[in-house]
């Protein structure tokens, strides 16, 4: 019976040893985290090592029950470093994987020789390479038409995606501009999902927190930390989710036009019939002037005129009548 009595304390003790032991490498590893290279977390090397050296002195079986728990943790720590590339295994050697996010986006500027069958084959390769027509615009410039195509595709047919536009097929006649840019999120991406974590594990804490609550006080003021926190847990997931997405597809907008050819411009500057119209327009204008000047002359000047000559001749025949001109003449040669 003695020898049972003295097992017991350490026995319990070992099993709450290792339950602390089990708990703190849960702990270490999930928050002493650090970012790779490329964006990826990376479990830390010594996360179950660290958890496992607080055993203390008090009884050798809970020692060795927390030392075989520290390195499955840091097993298992290891595994995950290399699956998501930030580092090597157990044995030193690992192949890095670059998951960096990275938003394309990019513009292009062609000349083709027909707008519709341009378009038709650029839908058609984008379409086969996964992606899709995010927006289109159509107008007409002069007599040709002019389209602007906004492409949705995936980021890793790029490349792929700009070649198909530069040829068409021998549909493409000239690459007028082509501007592309990268931005890389990959620290942004990483932030959020870390924040997002955090969020919810206090938003764990608070539930268990609501669950042993008694007064209604404390409960209000539980739901009313979930509520702020959910709130915040959708609005990170919403901004991780757009980088995600346009990560994930790049946009590329891409615009069609005929080439104008001088000749064309030149016969656009002269237009036969458009000098006819003219030419006939400033006849037109011509003889209606004219035709306005004898109306004009017909009806007002014609009649006065008339007037003016009947008034000349009655005076003329007045002075003859009563020899008023001839009788200064008569004088005049008397006098002389």
């Amino acid at each position: 019976m003695m020898p049972t009595i003295r097992r017991s304390p350490a026995l319990r003790a070992s099993f709450v040893l290792l339950a602390i032991a089990i708990l703190v490498a849960a702990c270490s590893g999930s928050s002493a985290q650090r970012l790779s290279t490329v964006g990826s977390a990376v479990g830390d090397e010594d996360s179950g090592l660290s958890s496992g050296g607080d055993s203390g002195a008090g009884a050798p079986a809970a020692s060795g029950a927390a030392a075989s728990a520290a390195p499955a943790a840091a097993e298992g720590g290891t595994n995950t470093r290399t699956s998501n590339g930030g580092g090597t295994g157990g044995d030193g050697v690992g192949a890095p994987i670059d998951d960096a996010k990275i938003i394309r986006t990019g513009t292009i500027d062609l000349e083709v020789k027909s707008v519709p069958d341009a378009l038709r084959a650029a839908r058609d390769g984008i379409r086969a390479m996964g992606g899709y027509i995010g927006a289109s615009q159509t107008q007409n410039e002069g007599d040709q038409p002019v389209a602007s195509i906004t492409y949705r595709l995936p980021a890793a047919r790029w490349e792929d995606a700009l070649d198909l536009l530069r040829g068409l097929n021998g549909l493409t006649t000239k690459v007028v501009t082509e501007r592309t840019e990268a931005v890389e999120v990959t620290g942004q991406v990483v932030d959020l999902e870390a924040r997002i974590r955090n969020l919810r594990s206090s938003e764990t804490a608070f539930q268990e927190i609501a669950a042993k609550a008694l007064k209604v006080s404390d409960v209000l003021e539980v739901q009313n930390q979930l509520t702020q926190v959910r709130g915040e847990i959708e609005q990170l997931t919403g901004q991780l989710k757009d980088l995600q997405d346009r990560a994930a597809f790049a946009t590329l907008t891409a615009s069609f036009r005929v080439p104008i050819i001088a000749v064309e411009v030149a016969q656009k500057g002269w237009d036969p019939r458009v000098v006819v119209d003219e030419a006939s327009a400033s006849l037109i204008d011509v003889l209606q002037s004219l035709t306005t000047a004898g109306i004009w002359f017909a009806i007002v000047w014609l009649p006065i005129l008339l007037v003016l000559a009947v008034i000349v001749v009655a005076v003329a025949w007045i002075a003859r009548r009563f020899g008023l001109g001839g009788g200064r003449s008569a004088r005049g040669t008397m006098v002389g």
